[in-house]
């Protein structure tokens, strides 16, 4: 086009905005400085040029280009949004809102300024002001979907879920086929716990945009949650594979599900090759990496810290503006008063978690030292374990509640010393922590390794799931106990079993058994369990029932082995007593690698079933050596593979030895310091009370040993 030729600007715009609207940036950034040239008075072409030049990443050009169209156009209320975006981009959101409520002042109740402003202030995590500016321009707008929409999601962060659901279930009567929608919806009910809908929401955003791998990915996600994980397998496969094309951020996060998704099913088909993705993106800094899916791959504790940093980095950028809003304080505790200690956890009932520390706080309650408050991240089973825990501690149900709730909560009940009994597992509280609810805050007993976050000052260890030629792989300062970090439940009794048959286990023959999760077992630990059925004549391995197939995998696995199939028996979930009933039928439990049994092998011990492990690199791949240690079973502790099948295959050809080894099991559930929980609570209160005292007086955390 001759710009020439051409005395009015209107000729010039009807050439332009088709070639933004088709995303032809290049053409459109050259046509509009030509134009500009011919009218260099007119605001709207420098605005256009501008959001061209914005597109082309030329930042300072663009810049430039809406200040002068600011210049020429005062009024203009698409420049100011222009500059507010521009702003946003530039991660500055109180610039925007500034200049977005200035903007208002000369145009009360413009739909898209109060669109733009409530998009700032969510960002500034001011999200009861941006519900308001949501609501005033759908006072203006009541058929824009997108304003409703944006309400929802402001509604979501407040914690109103049940509102947030209206408003989105509005937006789809007004536009069915708004996937952005379909995904907010499924947001909502997975807040609301409502997995199954939240992943047919999902599943149909995906359908109405397939290029779009987030949608894939959160269907994945709930899939995977609702224990469809074949499906979620697919689910994640299609986002990998667009998320990689399309650069997504979202790459690493799904490439860690896949991994560990296709690790419970047993589904080693390609795992190698990913699994080698995997590490090269850890390596490579890429944002997204699950901390917990990547402890069972294997790979050293310092790249296990990596891969947590990286991950922690990324919830402190995201957290950021709502530390700032929250203004949290604490009031300075008197020198003589007890510590208040807080403990948040997604396992405050019948959950692994629960089972571990329900004696150790019983104990620990009689220590008026500290004063104990639970916060319980997900619902109340009523069971006994939490009425247990409800009867020795102040509980507080915080299930409901936003992170900034829950942060508001622990800081009124002045907690001065916070643990986190969750970490990066199950219903994650890193994003509670990153708030700082508490002024020391510890890692402790769920997640097995390193935060690697700024927000965490101690991890709760002892000396051998760390030792000191291993102190690089952690940042948080080293809090050791004298003891194995793990307490137990000294109060559970051993029903009686039923038989063998009963529970599909040959009359005769050595009984080994794995009940780690099926995630734990890779095809090398496989592979070894499968040299030693051959070495010991008779023998079954007795193994949890997997999902979606993955028994039948296993099998499969055995017969390349040349091992039969039937050797292989499959117990299904029990609750908790049947469960631990059947270790009296367990000759040998076989650990895992790189990835332990943890509550397992406290169960194993507790229940008398002697159990060899195999000592690893990381704190995952040391806590039954810990256990072992400290229970007075250090022959059972290995320090290579071969030492491993060897001491199997001869434990499992000497049923004398098996005999010995359970009878000195059940004597050390009297004596031994592992289910000692009098002597664990001492320990733990004066832990607490050093973190607690170097806090008072102003010195900052450092490693110690109590």
């Amino acid at each position: 086009m001759n710009i020439s030729t051409h005395s009015d600007p209107e000729a010039v715009f009807g050439q332009l905005v088709p070639l933004l609207q088709r995303g032809e940036f290049t053409a459109a950034e050259a046509l509009a400085a030509q134009a500009r040239l011919a009218f260099p008075s007119d605001g709207e072409l420098a605005r256009l040029h501008g959001v061209a030049l914005l597109q082309l990443q030329r930042r300072a050009e663009a810049l430039a280009a809406l200040e002068q169209a600011a210049r020429l156009a005062p009024t203009s209320v698409e420049v100011q949004c222009n500059l507010a975006s521009f702003a946003m981009q530039e991660n500055n959101p109180d610039a925007a809102i500034e200049r977005l409520r200035a903007t208002l002042h000369r145009a009360p109740g413009h739909p898209a300024v109060l669109q733009g402003l409530g998009n700032a202030l969510m960002a500034a995590a001011r999200y009861t002001q941006a519900r308001d500016a949501f609501a005033m321009g759908t006072h203006g707008a009541p058929r824009h979907p997108g304003l409703r929409l944006n309400l929802a999601g402001a509604e979501l962060q407040l914690g109103n879920t049940a509102i947030a659901e209206t408003y989105a279930r509005e937006v789809l009567q007004m536009a069915p086929s708004f996937d952005a929608a379909h995904a907010l919806l499924g947001h909502i009910l997975r807040a609301q716990g409502r997995a199954p809908e939240s992943a047919d929401a999902y599943q149909r955003a995906e359908r109405l945009a397939p290029a779009d791998p987030q949608h894939a990915f959160h269907a994945g996600l709930m899939l995977d949650e609702v224990g469809r994980l074949d499906a979620a397998v697919q689910a994640y496969s299609r986002a990998l594979q667009l998320g990689a094309a399309s650069g997504s951020t979202s790459y690493g996060a799904t490439l860690s599900q896949l991994v560990f998704a296709k690790r419970r099913l047993y589904d080693w088909q390609g795992l190698e090759a990913l699994s080698g993705q995997l590490h090269q993106a850890v390596i490579e800094g890429r944002a997204g990496v699950t901390p917990f899916a990547y402890l069972a791959e294997p790979v050293s504790a310092v790249e296990q810290r990596q891969c947590a940093t990286t991950f922690a980095k990324e919830i402190e950028q995201r957290t950021a503006a709502q530390r700032q809003q929250l203004g949290l304080s604490l009031a300075t505790a008197k020198p003589h008063a007890p510590i208040r200690v807080g403990f948040a956890a997604d396992g405050f009932g019948e959950h692994a978690t629960g089972l571990l520390v329900v004696a150790m706080f019983e104990a620990l309650a009689k220590h008026a030292e500290l004063e104990i408050h639970l916060f319980a991240t997900t619902p109340s089973d009523h069971g006994p374990i939490r009425q247990r825990l409800e009867t020795v501690a102040r509980m507080h149900d915080v299930a409901n509640l936003t992170h900034t709730q829950t942060a508001h909560e622990i800081r009124a009940a002045g907690i001065e010393v916070l643990f986190d009994l969750t970490g990066y597992c199950g219903k994650t509280t890193a994003e509670l922590f990153a708030l700082r609810p508490a002024p020391v805050q510890i890692n402790w007993l769920a997640y097995p390794g390193t935060s690697g976050a700024p927000w965490m000052d101690y991890i709760l260890v002892d000396a051998v799931v760390v030792p000191p030629a291993q102190r690089d792989g952690y940042s948080e300062r080293l809090l050791r106990l004298p003891r194995c970090f793990q307490p137990n439940d000294t109060t559970r009794m051993l029903a009686t079993p039923p038989t063998r048959t009963q529970c599909g286990l040959p009359d005769q023959g050595t009984v080994f058994a794995c009940f780690n999760n099926a995630y734990k077992i890779n095809p090398t630990g496989f592979a070894r369990f499968m040299r030693i059925l051959q070495e010991v004549p008779g023998s079954v391995l007795w193994l949890l029932c997997g999902v979606n197939g993955a028994d039948d995998r296993l099998r499969a696995q055995a017969a390349s082995f040349g091992v039969s199939a039937e050797r292989l028996v499959f117990m299904p979930r029990l609750p908790h007593d049947d469960y631990l009933a059947r270790f009296a039928h367990v000759d040998l439990f076989l650990d895992t690698l790189p990835y332990n049994a943890h509550t397992t092998a406290s169960d194993a011990l507790w229940a008398g079933c002697p159990l060899l492990t195999c000592i690893g690199d990381t704190f995952a791949g040391r806590v039954a050596a810990s256990l072992l240690h400290h229970a007075g079973l250090p022959e059972l502790v290995t320090d290579t593979e071969e030492a491993f099948v060897s001491m199997a295959c001869k434990l499992g050809n000497d049923r004398a030895a098996l005999v010995a080894l359970r009878e000195h099991l059940l004597q050390q559930r009297e004596q031994s310091p592992v289910f000692d929980m009098q002597g664990f609570a001492a320990d733990f209160c004066r832990a607490v009370q050093a973190v607690g005292a170097r806090h008072r007086i102003g010195l900052s955390p450092i490693d110690l040993d109590c």
